[in-house]
């Protein structure tokens, strides 16, 4: 009787391991099948899941859980996070719930901290007003600045007593949700400081321009006369050459900047007679600050301005946006003359030419 005990006792032994193997087969095939399986239970469109600072493991699961997730039981979830190191290494943020993820693709992305990003894009030839209007449409941005003046907003990115124009780089910029505007303007400063500098270093010799500041204001009127990028350098020609001979600019954009919220889209003759800071028909060289934001072609234009003779340009007004220059101002009027016959040509009606006009 004892040995027949004995030999029950040993196969039940014999059979634990047994069992304790298949056991443990089957919860790693399941657990393998689970970490692996895209989540048919999301929905079709992509959903998001925010991750706040502090949040549990069992407080993100819960999130996930009001996402619609139904796969995987609780402990499952906690032993893939241990077997893919994302216990405890859970970055805060937001994340995208792609439809077909794993869960083992979700843990590892948030572990890995690869949270939702933003774009937020500065437009060559923006105006400060227009960077603030864009700032303020932008999706989970903060908006620490929206109520700020702009000389606030200025010392609240470090700068205090700088003039906000043209100080912008044109870029696209990327942020998570939460950061602020400031965060993104500070960053747009660095990137236009740092480029304003290597292109003043690199600028060609004898140019008519003292500072990088005076080079960013001179980008900033070529931004605005053309978007043509093989006209760029020509218009920064005629400008340097007007500044190394004591012409006036005479440039509308300067202007119309100047007239603020007086413009209304039409430029009378008026509003060219009118002294002030920005009329670069009545005032000798450059207007006190940039009046938009110049782009880097724009930048490398005014630093590598175009050899010629020309003086005058004057839009052909054709609807190509390009331009006709001149050297003298008989051959400037010509081209006033050919523009204004192409406009009425155009629209039926004569327009207020848009040139650079006479010294």
């Amino acid at each position: 009787m004892v040995k027949k005990g004995c030999r029950k006792i040993f196969a039940i032994l014999l059979l634990v391991p047994v069992l304790l193997a298949v056991v443990l087969m089957a919860g790693y095939y399941q657990l393998r099948q689970f970490s692996v399986s895209p989540m048919a239970s999301l929905p079709q469109q992509e959903g998001y899941l925010l991750v706040e600072r502090g949040d549990s493991f069992r407080t993100m699961l819960g999130k996930l859980r009001q996402a619609g997730v139904r796969e995987g039981q609780d402990w499952q979830w906690m032993l893939l996070a241990r077997r893919t190191g994302a216990a405890g290494k859970i970055q805060a943020g937001e994340y995208a719930l792609t439809p077909g993820i794993s869960p083992q693709a979700l843990l590892t992305k948030m572990r890995d901290g690869k949270v939702v990003r933003y774009q937020f894009t500065l437009v060559e030839g923006w105006s400060m007003r227009d960077v603030r209007r864009a700032l303020q449409r932008a999706p989970h941005l903060q908006q620490q600045g929206a109520k700020m003046s702009d000389a606030e907003l200025m010392a609240a990115i470090g700068q205090p007593g700088e003039h906000p124009e043209g100080r912008f780089l044109p870029e696209t910029y990327q942020y998570n949700r939460g950061d602020s505007d400031i965060s993104v303007l500070k960053r747009a400063h660095a990137a236009m400081s740092k480029t304003l500098d290597e292109v003043w270093q690199t600028r060609e010799p004898g140019l008519p321009l003292k500072t990088p500041y005076e080079l960013l204001t001179l980008a900033s009127i070529v931004e605005k006369e053309t978007g043509l990028a093989d006209e760029r350098a020509q218009i920064a020609g005629v400008f340097v050459r007007r500044l190394n001979v004591g012409m006036r600019l005479e440039t509308d954009p300067t202007i119309i900047y100047g007239l603020g919220d007086a413009w209304n889209g039409d430029l009378t003759w008026a509003h060219l007679r009118t002294d002030g800071p920005y009329n670069t028909r009545t005032r000798a060289g450059l207007p006190p600050t940039p009046i938009a934001m110049p782009g880097r072609d724009s930048l490398q234009a005014a630093a590598h301005p175009a050899a010629g003779d020309a003086l005058f340009f004057v839009a052909v007004g054709d609807g190509s946006g390009r331009s006709r220059f001149a050297r003298t101002y008989a051959e400037h009027q010509r081209n006033v003359a050919a523009y204004l016959a192409n406009r009425r040509a155009a629209q039926s009606t004569a327009m207020p030419a848009t040139e650079s006009s006479r010294p």
